[in-house]
């Protein structure tokens, strides 16, 4: 990206879902982009509209987060590039399938784009933001990462995003850097849409736990002036990771998840 004065803000996964619409909400408030993903197409294609309705300047870089030398080719745009002042880790992507039947590869994968790209990244460009002693940056996680239910891997890694948000924002805490752990429930995007899902059927979750990414977008932004770590948006789903994080009422509320999720599978089996 060529030097500018504007603020600029790096977000993984912007091709589509949560990472979109940070990039648009984020352009609608003036940042110049540094918008990765795997999808170089859609990357342009996102990055030509935003620049086109806000005047903001787009850089996309094509990257596959599971890969280590990619994740070292974001870190070098990060070290090429000032003025990042707001980070998005939000890449990520879902399995089906107990633990020791996934393949090792998609878990490893797993593992590299969850945990080891967003530790790296942030170690990247906090040393800028402390410089300047402002930045912002959001760990994408899941309510998955706070009600661990379902698929070990996954809701693994979303814990660890979790608990290093909230331990890098105690180091932090002298500083004007916020660090957020956006932990959203059911949303609407592509997440589901891959081959992963093949089974999977939106409307076996009631319309009413969905949210829009809209929605949370808007919710992780206004949470941002609130200094809480962890940001579940919608009343809902904020009050069950409430009660997942305490120690009294955590085994009920995993014990009633597990009810629901599985009332869901019966409920399809009969309509098959």
């Amino acid at each position: 990206m060529p030097e500018s004065s504007n603020k600029i803000a790096l977000i993984t996964g912007a091709s589509a879902g949560l990472g979109a619409e940070f990039a648009i909400h984020l352009a609608e408030n003036g940042y110049d982009l540094i918008l990765v993903a795997r999808r170089e197409e859609r990357l342009k294609f996102l990055g030509e509209r935003l620049q086109s309705k806000y005047g903001v300047n787009i850089t996309s870089l094509q990257a596959d987060l599971s890969l280590p030398e990619d994740i070292e080719r974001v870190i070098n745009c990060i070290y090429n590039t000032s003025n990042i002042e707001f980070l998005v880790n939000n890449a990520g992507f879902g399995t089906v399938g107990k633990f020791s039947s996934v393949e090792p590869q998609k878990e490893l994968s797993m593992l590299q784009v969850h945990m080891v790209a967003p530790v790296m990244l942030c170690r990247a460009v906090i040393p800028g933001m402390m410089t300047r002693n402002k930045g912002v940056i959001i760990n994408v996680s899941s309510l998955a990462g706070l009600l661990p239910i379902r698929s070990v891997l996954y809701g693994s890694t979303k814990a660890f995003m979790v608990r290093f948000s909230e331990s890098l924002q105690d180091e932090l805490h002298r500083t004007k850097i916020r660090v957020q752990a956006l932990c959203p429930g059911f949303f609407l995007s592509e997440f589901h849409d891959t081959s992963e899902y093949t089974e999977f059927s939106r409307a076996s979750i009631p319309r009413f736990l969905w949210m829009t990414s809209n929605q949370v977008v808007n919710k992780s932004l206004e949470s941002l002036s609130h200094n809480k770590v962890i940001c579940v948006p919608g009343s809902l789903y904020s009050f069950i990771g409430l009660l997942a994080r305490n120690s009294i009422t955590a085994g009920l509320i995993k014990y009633m998840a597990y009810l629901f999720l599985r009332s869901r599978k019966t409920n399809k089996n009969i309509g098959d």
